[in-house]
């Protein structure tokens, strides 16, 4: 969910690594390459997915009796604490906002609606300022992506966007014209971080043997220069109520559920 262009090698880098702990751990048929599709969508449907990490809403929604949970990463960056994370508010360098009840109304750069961290995260965060029964935004420019919505948001096409902070500091770290023209105002509430997944298919015992491998890799100091690009600090499993968190946000921004 990571996977920037510029942080390709460390990817790459730090699935070789996991790829070398799960052999080690028994796991059969690793594939020696990530598979990088052009739609998400082909690896997050695939009943046989051996470990992928979603995003924390269609978690809980569409694909609650798919996707089987394997653990949490835990980011070292500003926004997160321990494996829960939040988004960043995002606005125009030179836009005249103040605070969060400025946005009212607004605007916003939305990567998609689905997206917990650019749409779910904003409607919740906007909920405690908006009147009873009333619109926190005027409109929405759908942009499918963080970056796309950054640079809306620069351009004047849109007034807001909610960012995760775990991009947004990628970006500032490895490609920081992408956040040029922008600037942050705030967070939002924070949720537990994108989930490390396996397809409904993979049984218990190779989750288990998964999960080892995980918690190896995480230890290896061989990978320790992959980890730190990525600014991977840890891995922790969650309980199992604990994504409950992000549904909560949903309907108190009003989302609406998804299929």
């Amino acid at each position: 969910m990571y996977d920037l262009p510029e942080l390709r090698g460390a990817t790459d880098a730090w699935w070789s690594g996991i790829a070398r702990h799960l052999r080690a751990a028994g796991v059969a048929g690793v594939p020696e390459r990530l598979t990088r599709p052009r739609a998400v969508a082909a690896v997050w449907d695939d009943p046989d997915l051996l470990l992928g990490q979603g995003c924390g809403y269609p978690f809980t929604q569409a694909y609650a009796d798919r996707w089987q949970y394997l653990a949490t990463p835990v980011y070292a960056v500003p926004g997160c604490d321990g494996p829960a994370y939040r988004s960043w508010l995002v606005v125009a360098e030179a836009a005249p906002v103040t605070a969060v009840a400025d946005l009212l109304g607004t605007t916003a750069a939305v990567n998609g609606a689905t997206s917990h961290s650019g749409w779910i995260a904003l409607l919740a965060a906007l909920a405690d300022h908006a009147p009873p029964g009333g619109r926190p935004l005027g409109q929405v420019v759908w942009t499918g992506g963080h970056r796309a919505s950054l640079r809306a948001v620069a351009d004047g096409q849109a007034d807001i966007a909610a960012v995760d902070c775990v991009t947004h500091a990628l970006l500032a770290a490895h490609a920081p014209q992408a956040l040029a023209g922008t600037r942050v105002l705030a967070g939002t509430p924070a949720a537990p971080g994108l989930p490390l997944i396996a397809g409904e298919n993979v049984d218990r015992d190779t989750r288990r043997r998964v999960r080892a491998a995980l918690h190896a890799a995480v230890a290896d100091p061989a990978l320790a220069a992959a980890r730190r690009a990525l600014r991977l600090d840890g891995l922790r499993v969650l309980p199992p109520d604990a994504y409950a968190r992000i549904g909560a946000l949903a309907a108190a921004g009003g989302a609406a559920p998804t299929d």
